[in-house]
């Protein structure tokens, strides 16, 4: 069983370009979790760093960039609601960071392991000097 600042934790370099977005998230978040290793246990960050770039180049089957809404309340009497195609343009990265979000459990541990999220529009990142390993993640088969 793990225990706090017992585990090493890894960076890891993900390219998201042309893959797609739930089938990326739901494995990112597992990376997170620190569920790839033998010793996670479900109430210490087990989880890795995961540095993402080129989320604008990110992808959604079907017709999501259009017929997919963001919605969110503004304080307001009524939500905001924006397609997926307009984030895109607008925050890309956002688009993924909610994926994951929405995949991690829902306590303080989570809001830890979404800061080891760290998701760039382009191909460049100042994560340099931590060294991360270029993984493959979300391959079709």
């Amino acid at each position: 069983m793990a225990k706090t600042g017992e585990v090493e934790q890894k960076w890891l370099l993900v390219d998201a370009t042309d893959k797609i977005v739930g089938r990326l998230a739901s494995e990112i978040a597992m990376i997170l979790m620190g569920k790839h290793r033998p010793t996670y246990t479900p109430h210490v960050d087990t989880g890795d760093y995961v540095v993402v770039v080129n989320a604008e180049k990110i992808a959604f089957t079907g017709k999501k960039w259009e017929n997919k809404k963001y919605a969110w309340y503004t304080g307001y009497t009524r939500q905001r609601t924006v397609s997926a195609g307009v984030r895109l343009e607008k925050n890309p990265a956002l688009i993924l960071e909610e994926a994951v979000r929405r995949m991690l459990p829902k306590n303080k541990l989570a809001r830890n392991m979404l800061s080891k999220l760290k998701v760039y529009a382009g191909t460049e990142h100042p994560h340099t000097a931590q060294q991360p390993e270029p993984t493959e993640l979300a391959i079709k088969a």
